[in-house]
């Protein structure tokens, strides 16, 4: 027979897991609807679904405020003390699958164009594996079911692959000039929400296992380092670089560079990197949403001022630096001072690079 502690425990967590079950249910609502929008162009349905996230947000602060209490009054030890620090960060990631949804819909809202019939699909096709994710996850969460949460974690390969394949085909269909670039914007936008989805439902499935046996699951990926180099267009010092960066041969980093209003890489810059021996010629430009995990990124680094702007809101677990410096594009084609500029940008990146691997591995660099 249970003590009048663990009767009262029990109570406490059974509160708990009801709460998280509504808000589950709500967030995995919105999703369904999400989907709808997809397929029907339903205006009204994506109106509510943007409302409806204030219901969410209410119902995250209400499961921190009762984990709080919970660990305070009850001062669990053990697998209720696992479960009051896994069910804290799993309200975070609920909640931000809600974020999700909503963008989802303010995206879908302005959306008003017609689009590839197949892109439509696949589209919908991995919303619907990623709100299945979610829905196991949240189920393994509450039921304490390790073997469900293992299954649904072997999904996220599956919504990774879809959303490559849907990147490639929108590339396609913008090189064919067939669809008009916003349209084409927003469901790359829409893929990249519903991906992420998937990759909040992975981490539901992490604090399971951690619950469940006390062990810390890593995410995939997680023992990288990842560093972002951003800029206007990625014609250019953005290029550079991850070129740069590339060179180092750091085999525990993950270099990728980025713009806010991604173009051909230029010429000159081509020009410029091979005489470093760099061939950019193959490089394609990519927008800052087109970068795989961009919420596992540690540094990002602002190469001019569109860059610095691009991240008005950022995680306090990830470093910003400016590295802002004269863009060699400014000048006249292979004048001295463009050539001059190229250099200037080249040594600046290399240097500074240079100091931040050797601060993250904790090599000393000699020359200093």
């Amino acid at each position: 027979m249970k003590s009048y502690l663990e009767l009262s425990v029990q109570r406490d967590i059974d509160r708990i897991k009801t709460k998280i079950v509504e808000m589950a249910r709500l967030a995995e609502k919105a999703l369904k609807d999400c989907l709808v929008i997809l397929s029907d162009n339903n205006r009204q349905l994506a109106y509510a679904v943007i409302l409806r996230d204030q219901n969410i947000n209410a119902k995250e602060k209400e499961i921190d405020r009762l984990c709080l209490e919970f660990l305070v009054r009850q001062q669990p030890v053990a697998l209720p003390l696992r479960f009051a620090y896994s069910t804290i960060k799993v309200n975070l990631e609920i909640e931000r699958i809600g974020d999700y949804a909503e963008s989802i819909a303010r995206k879908l809202l302005r959306f008003t164009g017609d689009v590839d019939e197949k892109l439509r699909k696949g589209v919908i096709e991995i919303g619907r594996l990623s709100l299945e994710m979610f829905h196991d996850a949240a189920l393994s969460f509450v039921n304490q079911d390790q073997s469900l949460a293992k299954k649904c974690m072997d999904t996220e390969q599956t919504v990774d692959a879809l959303r490559t394949d849907l990147n490639d085909q929108i590339k396609d269909l913008f090189i064919g000039n067939k669809y008009p670039y916003e349209t084409l914007d927003t469901m790359l936008n829409v893929v990249r929400r519903f991906e992420r989805v998937s990759d909040q439902a992975g981490n539901i499935c992490m604090e399971v296992l951690y619950m469940c046996t006390g062990e810390s699951a890593k995410h995939p990926g997680s023992e990288f380092f990842r560093v972002l180099f951003v800029d206007s267009k990625n014609t250019c010092s953005s290029q550079i670089a991850e070129a740069v960066a590339m060179e180092l041969k750091q085999q525990n980093f993950i270099f990728s560079s980025a713009g806010v209003s991604p173009a051909p890489v230029n010429h000159a810059t081509i020009e410029f990197m091979k005489s470093k021996d760099i061939d950019l010629s193959k490089n394609a430009p990519k927008a800052i949403h087109q970068i795989p995990n961009l919420d596992f990124y540690q540094v990002i680094i602002a190469l001019d001022e569109a860059g610095r702007n691009a991240f008005p809101y950022l995680s306090p677990k990830i470093v910003f630096l400016d590295w802002s410096i004269e863009d060699p594009m400014t000048f006249p084609e292979n004048s001295d001072e463009q050539k001059k500029a190229f250099e200037n940008v080249y040594k600046s990146i290399k240097d500074q690079l240079t100091d931040l691997v050797n601060a993250v591995t904790g090599v000393e660099n000699p020359d200093k």
